[in-house]
């Protein structure tokens, strides 16, 4: 049984956790109001040139000259994968790496190599047995739209070259401060909207210059949108998975301290009892004498 001194030791570093965590979800919120922000308000620019690209190639009749959307047989693939740079943000990191690390499997017979974006996920994976081609961590403090270009241009490098035939990006889409969802999404080569593809009441313009030289210009910036797209789906993500965390580590500190002040007090109370009967006792046995 644990003394009282230890139960009040244990109490009190409960205590200073309990503050910590406090703090870091404070941070944590802080941080997803403006992550939050950002993503909504660049999510409409993002969806809509992907849109009119979508909608180009729809009323376009010969796209065999555009590379980054030729379809080739499917030997080699490369998986993007988005994590952060930092832990604490509970289940955030491990489904996105528990999913990259099964994609293989859905790709038997194939070449498929990993790109993690971010500490956690390329801390995880340069320890096992798999191909990485390359990796990029360390930055999401500090995050730029020029970090979307860098990854954006070796990707289109690496596709262009042939060195890959599908470039896909694995990542934590954000829905709300305690909901992401799990986005399987191909980069490359481009594929237009399904639904807008299939719209048959497509209203075609005028074009200046022709058609192949707008896509032609739009596609690498759409890239480049899509990729910033996702970097700040993951970081508005992963700041509401760390709130969410830390405020729950919080409240299981609260219990915790509940908890154990109840058994301190209970212990206490033993204590004091046996101390009083003890006394009891020996004033019982000198009267006897």
């Amino acid at each position: 049984m644990a003394t009282l001194r230890e139960i009040r030791t244990r109490i009190s570093s409960i205590k200073n956790t309990q503050q910590i965590t406090k703090a870091m979800k404070m941070v944590a919120a802080a941080k997803l109001r403006k992550a939050q922000e950002n993503i909504l308000a660049y999510r409409p620019y993002a969806y809509e040139i992907r849109d009119l690209l979508s909608h180009l190639t729809a009323v376009s009749e010969d796209l065999s000259d555009i590379q980054l959307m030729q379809q080739r047989p499917v030997e080699r693939v490369l998986s993007v994968v988005v994590t952060a740079d930092r832990g604490l943000c509970g289940a955030f990191n491990s489904n996105i790496i528990r999913k990259a690390a099964k994609r293989p499997d859905d790709f038997p017979d194939k070449e498929v190599a990993l790109y993690p974006v971010g500490r956690k996920g390329f801390d995880f994976f340069k320890r096992r047995d798999v191909s990485l081609k390359s990796h990029k961590i360390n930055f999401f403090n500090d995050l730029s739209f020029e970090d979307a270009i860098e990854i954006s241009r070796n990707l289109v490098s690496w596709y262009k070259s042939g060195l890959f035939d599908r470039i896909e990006f694995i990542y934590n889409e954000f829905k709300s401060a305690v909901q992401q969802n799990i986005i399987v999404e191909q980069f490359l080569p481009f594929v237009p909207e399904p639904e807008i593809q299939q719209n048959e009441q497509l209203v075609d313009f005028l074009y200046e210059p022709d058609k192949l030289t707008i896509i032609n210009e739009l596609i690498p910036l759409n890239l480049n949108v899509q990729v910033w797209r996702i970097l700040l789906e993951s970081n508005a993500a992963e700041q509401g998975a760390r709130m969410t965390a830390m405020e729950s580590a919080t409240d299981n500190a609260a219990e915790l301290i509940d908890t154990l002040t109840i058994y301190y007090n209970r212990s206490r109370q033993a204590a004091i009892t046996k101390e009083i009967s003890e006394i009891v006792g020996g004033a019982e046995a000198l009267k006897q004498n």
